[in-house]
């Protein structure tokens, strides 16, 4: 298997700079240094931490293999308003969690919440519903990992074995150095991922004799995937406007995002992070569209989830046989990326916000790891055996992201919020998406996230108005000195 040598390299440094974190962990420090890094992320690990937690195999394998069926319109189905809303919704978000958080001794997204409302059944809920969308979520790096170590191979690493061999390195060192290993590996991952995406549709257009001539070419074979075709279902006027609330409002409720935003060093460093965020996202959707539409030129026929694979096709066609390694490398990286941190946040909700406190400790707590691990690796072997793609099965997840953005945002921006009005918001929200998702109400031609996120944010505005908030000395308590 050629380049074995430097997947070892790449799972060696990922548990030296484990072991490195562990090392730098103070001796008797607690939760909120492991989990939350002693809300100390400079700039730089923090804008790695947020870009490479969020670019996931969704973006390598998922948006290249939907661009190789749909065309260029992907790109602007997603990206413009990923690189404009996305840092928008970390700033006005992030900076009050980062406040709130340390001034109520929060370590969680859950336990924030719950603490801010005074009431642990919204800290239950919370969990729960992160849970739900999290772990299928984490099952897409999974999938990532198999279908590249198995392609590397040869077939001599099962995809399942490949997934399972990525999760126990993405476990040893998240159980090691915690919220600090998981930053400092993704300022690896993601320069690895950004530049092996952006060198891959460098040397294919370059292949193809540059980008008009490309461009021209797919013009005159796949004209369908040339223009942004309103005609498509996916692309009608209204699951467009539904598919921009969705990716506007999901990313800041990823509890692994949120986590992270709660762990910054402080506001310049979260205002840095949010400048480079359109640039960088730019760089990597770009070439990730590019390298789907072109590849349905060099490599037709793909029928369903099996596109997936394109972009690891694509990379050995352009790079070459001797440098194919790099596309399992930047996979690897992008998945490992995410579910480090997807481990590390629901195992501190897990913690936090459900068993008792007296059950808590870094002890106890790193088992968790392992439980979510053990149950993300399970759904997996059920996905694979259902053949959900990898974009189907994120776009699940990112419709009920949508359904606790009103929660998140009203308590930490809204005094008048209500732990009514956020269990309200939670079960209405969620039972509506169902509800539109299985046909019993009609959509009119909107995706099932709209019309359950109206529902969402009107329950908890209006359960809110008519129910009795916490008291005045716990609210000020936890906007007192926010910044906004």
């Amino acid at each position: 298997m050629k380049g074995a040598g430097w997947i070892g390299l790449y799972f060696a440094a990922m548990l030296a700079i484990g072991w490195w974190a562990e090392r730098r962990r103070a001796r008797g420090a607690g939760a909120v240094e492991y989990y939350l890094a002693g809300r100390g992320l400079a700039p730089v690990a923090l804008f790695f931490a947020l870009f490479g937690t969020n670019c996931s195999p969704f973006v390598l394998m998922g948006i290249p293999g939907q661009s190789y069926h749909d065309g260029v319109g992907i790109f602007g189905l997603n990206a413009p308003i990923l690189a404009l809303g996305i840092p928008l919704t970390f700033w006005w978000l992030g900076v009050p969690a980062r406040a709130m958080g340390a001034r109520l001794g929060a370590v969680s997204p859950a336990e924030l919440v719950a603490k801010r409302l005074a009431s642990r059944a919204v800290g239950w809920a919370l969990f729960a519903a992160f849970t739900l969308f999290t772990v299928p979520y984490m099952v897409t790096g999974l999938q990532g990992c198999g279908l590249a170590l198995e392609r590397w191979s040869e077939g001599a690493l099962s995809a399942r074995a490949g997934a399972l061999v990525a999760l126990v390195v993405a476990l040893a060192y998240t159980f090691l150095g915690g919220m600090r290993a998981t930053a400092w590996t993704n300022v690896v991952q993601g320069a690895l991922f950004l530049g092996v995406v952006v060198a891959t549709l460098v040397a294919l257009l370059g292949e193809l004799g540059g980008p008009a001539a490309a461009f021209a070419r797919l013009a005159s074979e796949r004209p369908e995937l040339a223009e942004l075709d309103r005609t498509r279902p996916r692309f009608e006027p209204r699951a467009f406007a539904s598919y921009g609330l969705a990716i506007t409002l999901t990313v800041v409720c990823f509890p692994h995002i949120l986590v992270r935003l709660m762990a910054s060093g402080g506001t310049e460093a979260l205002r840095r992070s949010c400048r480079l965020y359109p640039l960088a996202l730019t760089l990597l959707w770009l070439p990730a569209v590019g390298i789907g539409v072109l590849g349905a030129l060099e490599f037709p026929g793909l029928a369903g989830n099996a596109s997936d694979g394109i972009f690891p096709r694509v990379v050995e066609r352009a790079l070459g046989p001797e440098l194919a390694v790099l596309g399992t490398l930047a996979v690897l990286a992008a998945a490992m990326s995410t579910l480090d941190a997807q481990l590390l946040t629901l195992g501190s909700m897990l913690s936090r916000d459900v068993l008792p406190r007296h059950a808590a400790g870094l002890g106890a707590e790193r088992l968790f790891l392992l439980a979510v691990g053990a149950a993300a690796f399970l759904l997996h072997e059920a996905v694979e055996r259902w053949q959900v793609s990898i974009f189907a099965l994120a776009q699940f997840a990112f419709s009920g992201y949508v359904m606790i953005f009103p929660t998140l945002a009203l308590a930490l921006r809204w005094r008048r919020f209500t732990a009514a009005g956020a269990l309200a918001s939670l079960a209405l929200g969620l039972a509506t998406l169902a509800a539109f998702t299985q046909g019993w109400l009609p959509g009119l031609g909107f995706l099932p996230v709209l019309p359950a996120f109206l529902v969402a944010l009107a329950a908890a505005i209006g359960v809110s108005l008519a129910s009795t908030p916490p008291p005045r000395a716990h609210v000020a308590l936890a906007f007192e000195g926010a910044e906004s």
